[in-house]
Formats: C-alpha cells, sequence, structure tokens
C-alpha cells in the first residue's frame, strides 16, 4: 500500500501545532536560510552577542582582573559542567567546560589505559571503530605509538566480537559523525565490562541532540563538543566527565594549574584537585565559555516544554519526514539512504550517499549538490567516502530547536530542483573549498 507524502499545508499545520515552535526566536538566523548543519556548527543565539559585549566592556573593561572574583570568572567551567551535566545524565559536580574535544579526549584516554595498566597490565589494545571521528583516531594512535599499544580499528558490526582479554579500552562515538547511526550506549558499555575493558565515549553529535545518560549506562569517560547542538560558537570549549569511581584515582596528563588543588597556593609541586576538576588544565577562556553558556540556555529553554524528551520527539519526526519526503520526491537521482531508519539507533541528522545516474563509477557529484544547496540557501554539509563500503555522504542535521517542518518540505523541494535540473554540475559548485 503506497501513501500519499505530506504536503507543504501538511508541514505548515505541523508547525502550527509544534509546542516548540517559538524556540525558534532565541536565534538569530538569516533571512531565507534552511539551516540544517547545526550538527557541525550550531546557530548563533541571539543573546550571545550582547552577553559576549557585556563580558568584554563590563567585565573585563571595567571590572579588570578583579572579575576573576566579582564576576564569578574563575568557577566558570564547572558552573557550566553542572548546567550542561543533566542534558547527558551527569551528576553534579561530576563534568566540566574545558579546552577542546581533542585535549579532553587525550585527558580521559590516557587516565582509561593508565587504569587498564594498573588493574590489567596485559590488555594493550584500544578498539574503536574504523569511520569513528578521525581525531579521536589521530588522538588514540599517538597515545597507542608512545605507551607500545595496538590500536585494532573495526566496522560497526564488529565492535563486540572484537572485546577479548586484550582489549584496555572501547573508544566509540555515541552518534557516528558520517552516517548518524547511534549506538546503545548501555548494551556497549556493559559488553565491554564484561569483557573486562573499560570505554570512553565521545558524545560531539549526541550532546543536546538526544538523551544520553552516561550514569545510568555506567560508562567510564566521556567527551564532548561545545559547538554543534549546544550552540556555543566555532571552537566553544568542549566538556570532559569521567564516572566518580575514576575521576580521583589518576592525574590526567595535562597537569596544569588550573587542575591543582589550590592554584593559588603556587607550590612547586603538583598537587591534584579532587574529583573533575583535575580535568582543568591551564587559565580559561572566558569569552568563550560566556557564549557556550548561552548556547546551554537555549537548550534549557525547552525544559517547561518537556526537554530532551520533546526535543527527541520533534527530532525524530523532522527527520522521518525528511526521509520520506527525500525518497517521494527525489527518486531516481541516485540517492540512497546512509542513516539507520530505526528511531533507537538514529541521531539527530540524515545522511545520504549518492551514485551518479549519469556516470555510476564516476565522481558521485555529491559535494556540487551539497554546495548548489548552500547557493539556494539550504546549508547542509559533505562528508567525504573513500570507496563503495564507505561512500561520499550528503549531511544534513536537524536541530528542533530552530528548525521546522516546512523547513524540511522546503529543503527537499530545493534538493529535488537541484537533482532535476541539473543544476550541481555548474562549474562554481564544483570547486573543492578547504572546509567541506
Amino acid at each position: 500500500m503506497t501513501t500519499t507524502p505530506p504536503t507543504l499545508q501538511d508541514c505548515l499545520a505541523l508547525d502550527a501545532q509544534d509546542p516548540l515552535r517559538d524556540l525558534k526566536q532565541l536565534f538569530q538566523l538569516p533571512e531565507g536560510v534552511i539551516y540544517l548543519d547545526g550538527n557541525s556548527l550550531g546557530v548563533l543565539p541571539a543573546a550571545t552577542p550582547a552577553r559576549v559585549a557585556q563580558v568584554v566592556t563590563g567585565e573585563w573593561g571595567d571590572g579588570l582582573i578583579r572579575s576573576w572574583n566579582s564576576a564569578g570568572w574563575f568557577d566558570l567551567p564547572q558552573r557550566l559542567g553542572n548546567q550542561l551535566a543533566p542534558l547527558v545524565g551527569a551528576g553534579p559536580n561530576q563534568l566540566v567546560c574545558t579546552d577542546s574535544t581533542s585535549i579532553n579526549l587525550y585527558k580521559v584516554l590516557s587516565a582509561a589505559l593508565n587504569i587498564a595498566r594498573e588493574d590489567a597490565p596485559q590488555r594493550k589494545r584500544i578498539v574503536s571503530e574504523r569511520s569513528n571521528f578521525p581525531t579521536d583516531l589521530y588522538i588514540a594512535e599517538s597515545l597507542a605509538r608512545e605507551r607500545g599499544l595496538e590500536l585494532v580499528l573495526v566496522e560497526p558490526e564488529e565492535v563486540l566480537g572484537a572485546l577479548d582479554e586484550q582489549v584496555a579500552v572501547l573508544m566509540l562515538t555515541h552518534v557516528n559523525y558520517r552516517t548518524g547511526a547511534m549506538l546503545d550506549m548501555a548494551a556497549v558499555t556493559a559488553a565491554a565490562h564484561a569483557a573486562g575493558a573499560l570505554t570512553v565515549w565521545d558524545l560531539a553529535h549526541s550532546a543536546g541532540a538526544v538523551p544520553v545518560d552516561l550514569q545510568g549506562a555506567e560508562a567510564d569517560f566521556a567527551i564532548g563538543c561545545g559547538y554543534k547542538y549546544l550552540n556555543g560558537g566555532p571552537g566553544a570549549p568542549a566538556f570532559v566527565w569521567a564516572h566518580p569511581r575514576h575521576a580521583s584515582r589518576f592525574w590526567q596528563p595535562l597537569s596544569g594549574w588550573w587542575g591543582h588543588a589550590a592554584p593559588f597556593a603556587f607550590t612547586p609541586d603538583y598537587q591534584p584537585a579532587e574529583g573533575i576538576a583535575r580535568y582543568l588544565c591551564g587559565t580559561q577562556p572566558i569569552l568563550s565559555l560566556a557564549a557556550l553558556e548561552c548556547g546551554l540556555d537555549t537548550l534549557h529553554a525547552a525544559d517547561a516544554l518537556g526537554g530532551m524528551a520533546a526535543l527527541r520527539a520533534k527530532s525524530l519526526a523532522l527527520t522521518d519526514l525528511f526521509i520520506e519526503l527525500v525518497e517521494a520526491r527525489c527518486a531516481g537521482h541516485g540517492l540512497g539512504l546512509a542513516t539507520p531508519r530505526a528511531h533507537a539507533e538514529r541521531g539527530s541528522q540524515v545522511s545520504l550517499t549518492r551514485i551518479n545516474p549519469a556516470e555510476p563509477s564516476g565522481p558521485s557529484g555529491a559535494y556540487a549538490i551539497v554546495q548548489a544547496l548552500i547557493a539556494r540557501g539550504v546549508i547542509g554539509d559533505f562528508r567525504r567516502g573513500d570507496g563503495a563500503a564507505h561512500p561520499d555522504i550528503l549531511r544534513f542535521g536537524f536541530t528542533p530547536l530552530y528548525i521546522g517542518y516546512a523547513d524540511v518540505w522546503h529543503a527537499v523541494e530545493q534538493l529535488r530542483e537541484v537533482l532535476s535540473t541539473g543544476a550541481w554540475q555548474a562549474p562554481e559548485f564544483n570547486q573543492t573549498h578547504a572546509v567541506t
């Protein structure tokens, strides 16, 4: 039995009934833009420019160094950590916002390997997905070389089978950056623990997008990004979490003064702070943390409307609609679906693959299609593949705070026109930029 795909009028009706629709007013979106790239860089919150200006002119300009105390700069990493914690299932004072995702991964992976070395020195392997985000793999490769360990990369379906008596740490991203496939954190963590391994989770494409329960899943360590679904701005501070059973067990390797038990005692020897505070390192980027706080405020604006559960329900409805419309309106143009259909296995993005019908063995045209869409005001992005098993990806992120159902309909209509007219073949869309 076939069904008629939703019309624009159907989508407008869904927007009118959407209890989250007014949250879009919390953001500054350019007129005429449908932004489907919040999984790469979130939209500017409307409150951020004034807040950052206040920090610059008032707290820095007038308060000067006094603002470390009077404006609460000193405890910003912990305060924002406590603001973020409920979104990822962490407890009070278990998470701090600081440094970059890569640096935080280096910290927690080092700590996890130290624990493994003490508890089971025969374990010499770090296991991860071959399609994990590259910076995660680069950090793991560096630590493996430094410590004489082996980094083992497997396909997603091979992860559980790779857990044996040699594995020290299983390092995974909760939602895959390419496909949007989401792992069952609790089940995978339980399997790793049963095999005697620790888990390190990257939440870069999860935090603020899907419900996460770090404590409920009994995860060991987690890190994540502040500038995607958390709307903290380009290069926003990331975050780091360690389960309380691990947090005070080892030094993290970047033992800077901000992670000292008493930074202003100025002792010549390092004495780590208790708990997650030891995962801080150097002086904190106050302007960036202030912007991140505005981003976190946009997530908490949904609390009275159902919080993460409501955001997740709308996210799934938006991605379901996008998949249905693409398959109905863009059929015959070589598009495939890389993202799982099952809700339990899907993050908040939809990734499409493409085989060029006119040249099946040649270039996919995926990059040029995305560029043509961007020129029409529909902003997604492109991720290059490396063959049939990992094809080129047209990637679209759906942030329910500011994306509506009619936005989805219009985005698919523009995609249909780009494909049916061959507009993507224009030379200007086939010139590769530095950032794709």
